[in-house]
């Protein structure tokens, strides 16, 4: 059953008003080429997109356009999933399987089944644009299938849509946590809340200019903001905005992962950049040429460097220093 459902004009209210000044705070910065490197895998003339999931790394690239699998446990590519057009717009990793919006001709969504990795395609429920994002809930995938703002709720067994949620147009990018979709807009200043169980529209918080790439978890959103270079902090629970951090990397592309206290993000010129979620702290900067897309987990940063084709492992410890006993 596909139901329409309207935003009301009322939930405009629900923005946060006006957010905290950005916070000054200058940061160690060093050369990306200063960092050491666990492992660096070539995989084709672009690579970008980066997710974790069934003990895996997956990474999408073009020239080939496919889906790779890494073992992070010898830190090889065990596969090269090839699929029929661009990935473009992220992964998510759920139901048995690696979903990748493609850019082709039209666009469409893939599935990869991770045991087999066998494709299947689903036609009509195809990623808005490019540079958006896919999730996953425990019961259904997300993905904004137009320019109108429509984000569409897929039955993981058929791939058929089940629900369309009307967000502001502009909106790309959502990310699931905690019962709850979140939706940036990347033409605006926002982030839209759905609920996952219903598909009701929770609210707007106010970000950012050019929000598009976002990372939640331990009750928390963080949206990168293209226009500025800032990062948005929301509190989930409240949705509401609590903290703007000023992290001078505004531009095009770029990519933000939370994990163990620590907000990650990558842009352009500035493939690392480490804040802290306590304070609000950007702790270090690495600069130079790079980056774009990045996951973490297990202690490991995984970074691609997009027009070269790669993706590089790096230890966190080789980054911010090993962690405090007490968290060890």
């Amino acid at each position: 059953m596909a139901v329409k459902l309207a935003v009301a004009a009322g939930l405009l209210a629900t923005l946060a008003g006006a957010l905290v000044p950005p916070s000054g705070a200058v940061a160690d910065e060093r050369p990306i080429g200063s960092v050491p490197v666990v492992a660096t895998l070539a995989l084709g003339k672009t690579a970008d997109w980066v997710v974790v999931g069934d003990g895996s790394i997956w990474v999408g690239s073009t020239g080939p356009e496919a889906v790779h699998r890494i073992d992070p446990r010898d830190n090889t590519r065990v596969a090269s999933v090839p699929v029929p057009g661009e990935p473009c717009a992220g992964l998510a990793t759920g139901f048995g399987a690696v979903w990748v919006p493609l850019c082709a001709h039209p666009n469409v969504l893939a599935r990869i089944d991770t045991a087999t990795l066998a494709v299947r395609l689903y036609p009509g429920v195809g990623p808005a644009a490019s540079e958006g994002g896919i999730t996953t809930s425990p019961d259904s995938v997300w993905l904004v299938t137009d320019a109108k703002g429509t984000l569409s709720r897929l039955d993981p067994a058929t791939g058929r849509v089940r629900q369309r949620v009307a967000v502001p147009p502009g909106s790309f990018n959502p990310r699931y946590a905690d019962g709850v979709v979140w939706v940036t807009r990347a033409s605006g200043h926002e982030v839209t809340a759905v609920d996952a169980a219903s598909g009701r529209v929770l609210g707007r918080v106010a970000t950012g200019p050019g929000p598009r790439f976002l990372a939640a978890g331990e009750g928390l959103v963080y949206t990168l903001n293209q226009g500025d270079g800032t990062l948005t902090r929301i509190d989930a629970r409240q949705r509401r905005a609590v903290a703007t951090i000023a992290l001078r990397t505004p531009g095009h592309g770029g990519d933000v992962a939370l994990a163990d206290g620590i907000v990650w993000t990558t842009m352009a010129g500035v493939p690392l950049t480490a804040t802290a979620v306590e304070g609000d702290a950007v702790r270090r900067r690495w600069l130079g040429e790079g980056g774009d897309s990045l996951a973490v987990v297990d202690g490991s940063v995984w970074l691609t460097d997009y027009h070269r084709g790669t993706v590089a492992r790096i230890l966190v410890s080789a980054l911010l220093g090993p962690p405090p006993a007490a968290a060890r």
